[in-house]
């Protein structure tokens, strides 16, 4: 949580909790070595409420010598959930601060008491045990709560031996936030009715469900190295694999690509978590849902889930030989990767017969032109393969061989002028394909550069 000579921001809002931190760290800042400053977020909800808190910690900062970082909020504008809003708000600017190298870490003053609130609110609207863990002691993004151990009543207690002030924010009476009556009406009615030591129970449910996130957290990434393969907004996986695990490991590998693909887990619930198991579970090879900006399709036996932004658009690049071109946005199988195709001019010397990567350029170079072209796959595209009758759909040949549904958008094709002249996996037109009478070759070699963002 706090490492010697850190640069440590306080987040001090002038009631009894952030003061309490404050001067907890104070007493502990020679210890530590800490450079400590005041964060003070001014919500302008309040009018002159709101000023007089801000002049108030910023009297307390000059107190104790403290640099000073004041940020003021325009909430009133905003539509939403106030809460919610203000929420966020803030810990875009404690991310802001980290990132600008202003302060190592953020300290916040989250009690026990607030614990216990949390895991209540998040039980009451559904939450699975990861947000039972509720208010996590240490974050990716550098906040810290040191006080999570201790309720508001202790710090309280620990402020008045000390003759230490605060200031009481006017809305923390106000029923017309969800935290309050959670506070002032729910919590209370239950101590009376069912469990006086409800805060307390609320608080050791969430440090049994965060120890159990901890053991996920090492364990998740083992599964899905082995089992996803992740490209920049997109993942796949094989749909049996889900179907087959235990459900509560299909549920928490689930909610790990949801939020590794999308970058939280925002608007996804339960019900979302178990619209992917069934579809993944389903007989029949098809099938699409949308949850919260991601999108997860089902083709044959792979799951893809990918941001709805994930449009891809036709491309085309003229070929010289020799040459090495990488086909953009492409995912094979159950693997993520950048397809590169190298080109090279041979001679034919007789065992190119059957290859389906190598066209007589000869006859391509005859061809309107020989206007070599790579681009992708498009809808109506139709060719006739070396060895078969008549030309064929090309869609109909994903279908044939279980090409998955967002693998065929840049499924790579060359062209000359306006005809087909070899289609990646299926191999060369009939008319270029090469033979006996074949004197020059083109040759096709394939492969997968593994992460490629290209």
């Amino acid at each position: 949580m706090l490492c010697t000579g850190e640069r440590l921001g306080v987040a001090v809002s002038g009631g009894a909790d952030s003061l309490g931190l404050l001067h907890a760290l104070l007493e502990l800042r020679a210890e530590y070595g800490l450079e400590l400053s005041v964060i003070h977020i001014d919500h302008n909800l309040r009018g002159a409420e709101s000023q007089a808190d801000a002049q108030f910690v910023h009297n307390i900062a000059q107190q104790f010598g403290l640099p000073w970082h004041l940020r003021t909020l325009d909430l009133i504008r905003q539509s939403g959930n106030l809460e919610q809003e203000a929420r966020r708000a803030r810990y875009r600017i404690f991310a802001e601060l980290v990132r600008g190298g202003v302060v190592h870490k953020v300290a916040l003053g989250h009690t026990r008491s607030d614990q216990a609130e949390t895991v209540l609110f998040r039980l009451l609207r559904g939450a699975g045990s990861a947000g039972l863990a509720g208010i996590r002691p240490v974050t990716n993004s550098g906040t810290i709560r040191p006080l999570l151990q201790v309720t508001r009543a202790q710090v309280e207690d620990w402020l008045k031996e000390r003759k230490v002030p605060w200031r009481e924010d006017s809305t923390n009476a106000e029923l017309r936030f969800d935290r309050n009556r959670l506070r002032h009406r729910l919590i209370p009615q239950l101590q009376a009715e069912w469990n006086p030591g409800l805060p307390e129970t609320l608080a050791q449910v969430a440090d049994w469900a965060f120890e159990e996130e901890q053991y996920w957290r090492q364990e998740l990434p083992r599964l899905t190295a082995d089992w996803v393969r992740f490209a920049k907004g997109t993942a796949v996986l094989d749909a049996r694999r889900l179907k087959d695990l235990p459900v509560a490991v299909a549920r928490r590998l689930i909610r790990e690509i949801v939020e590794r693909v999308k970058g939280d887990l925002l608007g996804v619930g339960f019900r979302h978590i178990e619209g992917i198991r069934e579809l993944a579970a389903l007989p029949v090879g098809r099938g699409r849902l949308q949850i919260a900006a991601v999108e997860v399709v089902r083709s044959f036996h792979w799951l893809r889930f990918s941001t709805l932004d994930d449009g891809s658009e036709d491309w085309q690049v003229n070929l010289t030989v020799p040459g090495s071109y990488v086909v953009p946005c492409t995912t094979y199988g159950s693997f993520l990767s950048a397809k590169i195709l190298e080109l090279e001019r041979v001679r034919n010397n007789g065992v190119y017969n059957r290859d389906v990567n190598a066209l007589d350029l000869d006859r391509a170079g005859e061809q309107d032109g020989g206007s070599l072209v790579l681009r992708n796959w498009r809808a109506g595209d139709q060719y006739q393969r070396q060895g078969h009758a008549g030309p064929e759909k090309i869609k109909q040949l994903f279908q044939e061989f279980q090409i998955p549904s967002w693998e065929r958008q840049s499924w790579p094709i060359i062209t000359v002028g306006r005809s087909i002249a070899w289609v990646s996996k299926f191999g060369p037109a009939a008319q270029f394909a090469v033979d006996e009478k074949s004197s020059t070759v083109l040759s096709i070699r394939e492969s997968h550069q593994t992460g490629g963002k290209a």
